[in-house]
């Protein structure tokens, strides 16, 4: 049994993340998920709101745990003497970008990648777009688990 890492902002976490950490899981056994911060995105949930729906939506899945992370993803991995990361890939730019990642990983610690290719359900979800619907107000239930849906309407009624 090995122990990978799964990664994001999950900003907010969809059923696509939760396919490759439970696949992850599946393959590897044990799935640290590692919930950061992307600096290239803007944020629609703190950090420890993102924590806690990510905890949420993968408790009924032994074998994962769920931390924050904040810094280098090659520095967080060897803080919990992990040496592989598990990644999702939806389409052609998400390759490019994931493949620029993987090689600059590498180059710094020796750190490894795995890129999982998305389900085809799951090939067009976006937590950008997720997000843009969840302010408009707009149904995203059949996109991400039921503790984002619900998060979602708090958040509408404050």
């Amino acid at each position: 049994m090995t122990k990978v890492l799964c990664p994001g902002s999950f900003d907010p976490i969809t059923n696509g993340h939760l396919d490759i950490i439970t696949r992850a899981r599946d393959l590897f056994g044990e799935v640290l998920v590692a919930v950061g911060r992307n600096s290239l995105k803007s944020g629609y949930l703190f950090g420890d709101q993102r924590v806690s729906l990510v905890r949420e939506a993968t408790a009924h899945l032994d074998g994962v745990t769920v931390e924050e992370m904040g810094g280098l993803l090659v520095d967080f991995a060897e803080e919990h003497g992990i040496d592989t990361v598990v990644k999702g890939l939806r389409f052609g730019a998400d390759f490019d970008f994931e493949l620029q990642l993987a090689n600059m990983n590498h180059a710094l610690t020796g750190l490894e990648t795995v890129l999982f290719p998305a389900a085809a359900q799951n090939v067009t979800l976006s937590s950008t777009i997720i997000r843009e619907v969840i302010r408009l107000g707009g149904d995203v239930a059949g996109q991400v688990p039921p503790c984002v849906v619900e998060a979602a309407a708090r958040l509408r009624m404050q």
